[in-house]
């Protein structure tokens, strides 16, 4: 038999054992490997174990502060930094240090404290220091009181939105006024400053903030019960049968579907019958006197006591007014210039000193050219903020003759300037109307009209004073005497002066201060 071949067959060849690779290492100054390198490695353990329980405190000694207080939310401050807001857990270094708790409406908590360290495990098992602080309400509704004053701060920033939220400033005060409120004396207090922070209440989430104060100061703060809940909507609608204009006020702020409900109800239609039958303008008591005085460059008309319907619409609210006296025109160049002479520092070489205290804005004393036409006159001075006004009208008061002692000049409140509008033309004042904006007295609100009590509503206060009368670059048709406006009190435009008035001292005098 023939021997068979194998093509294309390659046979294994059997595989070779490699011998494994020994690394030898060396004997380091008569020690053996398995000595220094069991040292090595417990060195490393040795560093890791410094380093998380023992570096920290050396390096860092202290404790972690454990802060609260009562009521809570009190700005937390230590060695005089801001560091949280109660309750929170600040570390703090070891040593003495100044703790101090804030809230506004409460007198500051103050504590010098006594830190002390842990050296071992700090990282991970700190010392802990409790501290907890009781802040006193200073006087009545003084939480409150501060609340409504943020809350009328926020009220110019508009509607919220998804994105953009407002804090609840005012129901937070209210609660934290807490059960001391509860008694006869203190509710009045707190019921005053609420109507006046009503004034303020122009957005959905103001309402809201408002009812939510109210139902949370009927209850002292604590859980509301059915029968708190009862005497509050008792309240409010005592309040809103009582004021004029509410009708109105609710209208604006309310969504539209209960918006269109209020205005079918029979209580908001004779509300606005009674507005409708009233149109605006000014009555007074008497003919207009022919009375006058030359007083610093200006003429000051003499008007009588009467009455004035502020606004359109159903403004139903007829504001008494006194007599007093009114300049003829804006404040005149003349007049002004003899003002600088008196008080340097008013002068527009002072400006960055001027913005440095918060009085004017870079535009202070600023004019612009405009058509002859439409021109306030050529001895308006316009560019001045509200608090230069009133330092013109300190000064003008001590201009005034001894027989004119128990008078002095200010700005106007709004419903003065407005009653002195409507009356313009019989009184023979000129430019209220399209000459330049002009200063009021009165802190801004976006509901004048709904009762107040005046005192009150000096303590509140607002961020921007009135304008009235509009500019001459306003359309004709666009403004008339119930047209307001307002800016903060340091701003200053080429579109805003003011008018002075002369009155009977009042006692009272602005809440800002004032440059000499």
């Amino acid at each position: 038999m023939a021997k068979t071949e194998k093509i294309g067959v390659k046979e294994k060849s059997p595989l070779e054992r490699v011998p494994e690779d020994t690394v030898h290492l060396p004997v380091l100054l008569g020690i053996r490997p398995g000595v220094y390198l069991a040292l090595f490695y417990s060195l490393i353990l040795l560093t890791i174990l410094f380093l998380l329980f023992l570096y920290p405190g050396l390096s860092k000694p202290g404790s972690v502060l454990v802060l609260s207080s009562e009521p809570l939310g009190a700005a937390v401050r230590v060695d005089g930094v801001y560091r949280g807001t109660t309750p929170c857990e600040i570390a703090v270094s070891r040593g003495t240090h100044p703790i101090e708790m804030t809230l506004p409406g409460f007198s500051a908590y103050h504590q010098d404290m006594e830190i002390p360290g842990r050296l071992v495990g700090s990282l991970f098992f700190p010392r802990k220091e409790h501290l907890r602080g009781t802040l006193e309400e200073m006087g009545p509704g003084a939480a409150l009181r501060a609340g409504a004053v943020d809350y009328g701060a926020w009220s110019f920033t508009g509607e919220p939105t998804a994105s953009y939220q407002v804090p609840q400033s005012l129901s937070e005060g209210a609660y934290r006024s807490g059960p001391g409120d509860a008694d006869r004396a203190s509710y009045e207090i707190t019921n005053k400053l609420l109507r006046s922070s009503a004034r303020f209440t122009s957005t959905k989430a103001g309402l809201r903030d408002l009812i939510r104060a109210k139902y949370t100061l009927d209850n002292g703060g604590l859980s509301a019960s059915p029968l708190s809940l009862l005497h509050s909507i008792e309240a409010i609608g005592a309040y809103l049968g009582e004021t004029p204009g509410s009708g109105l006020w609710l209208k604006t702020v309310l969504p539209g579907e209960m918006a269109s409900i209020l205005q079918a109800h029979p209580w908001y239609t004779k509300q606005a019958r009674q507005g409708a039958a009233l149109s605006p303008g000014t009555r007074f008591q008497g003919p207009v006197p022919q009375g006058s005085l030359n007083l610093g460059s200006l003429l000051f008309r003499e008007l009588p006591s009467g009455t004035v319907v502020p606004g359109e619409g159903i403004f139903p609210r007829e504001v008494p007014v006194e007599g007093f006296h009114i300049a003829e025109t804006e404040v005149s160049l003349a007049s002004w210039e003899a003002f600088l002479e008196a008080r340097p520092a008013w002068r527009t070489e002072n400006t960055p000193a001027l913005m440095e205290q918060g009085l004017v804005t870079e535009d202070y004393l600023l004019s612009l050219d405009h058509p002859a036409s439409e021109s306030p006159g050529p001895s308006s001075v316009p560019g001045i903020s509200w608090y230069a006004a009133e330092a013109y009208c300190q000064w003008l008061t001590g201009l005034l003759p001894p027989a004119w002692a128990g008078y002095e000049v200010r700005l106007p409140t709004e419903w003065e300037w407005e009653y002195a509008a409507w009356g313009a033309q019989e009184a023979g004042l000129t430019d209220m109307i399209g000459g330049h904006w002009e200063w009021c007295r009165d802190p801004y609100v976006p509901f004048p009209f709904l009762s107040e009590d005046t005192e009150t509503a000096e303590e509140i206060g607002s961020p921007e004073r009135v304008l009235r009368g509009g500019a001459w670059i306003n359309p004709g048709d666009s403004v008339d005497p119930g047209t307001r406006a307002s800016l903060p009190p340091d701003f200053c435009s080429a579109f805003v002066s003011f008018r002075p008035i002369l009155v009977p001292k009042s006692g009272l005098s602005p809440r800002e201060p004032t440059r000499e």
